[in-house]
């Protein structure tokens, strides 16, 4: 085998190589980014719920013994709204999360197929200027 071909082959490999470890590192970074997203959506809940809870409760001692029923029931009804609407919160940033999990891996798998068919381009390219090289040179070289 040739040097020059040796090399091209080498540097060939070495692109695809240097490119999977491109794509592996970013759909890694991806998932981890949307686990923090996660993570941090969850805790921004479980913080509202405990605002809430010790709203609750210092308004209970602020009022009136005549109207805390009153606030009580009103809170409760705002504790649940407050609840549901979190549930949703999370469960849409959940699905959004997701979205962007899946699109990043689907962005990779395709990154990854195109750089395979880009590499095989890249090799047939390499051994057809190898051929014309050779032939322009023979015929050169018996003139």
């Amino acid at each position: 085998m040739s040097e020059k071909k040796k090399n091209r082959e080498e540097t060939a490999n070495s692109i695809t190589n240097e490119a999977k470890k491109t794509i592996e590192n970013t759909t890694e970074k991806a998932n981890k980014i949307a686990e923090i997203a996660k993570s941090k959506t969850t805790e921004f809940v479980e913080d509202a719920k405990e605002v809430l809870e010790s709203a609750k409760e210092k308004v209970s001692d602020f009022l009136s013994d005549e109207n805390i029923e009153k606030v009580k029931q009103k809170t409760e009804e705002f504790t649940e709204l407050a609840k549901q609407k979190a549930a949703q919160f999370t469960e849409e940033n959940k699905d959004t999360f997701e979205e962007i999990k899946e699109n990043a891996s689907e962005l990779v798998g395709e990154a990854a197929e195109h750089l395979a068919d880009f590499t095989e381009d890249a090799k047939e390219e390499i051994k057809e200027i190898k051929q014309k090289s050779k032939s322009f040179l023979q015929r050169l070289l018996k003139k």
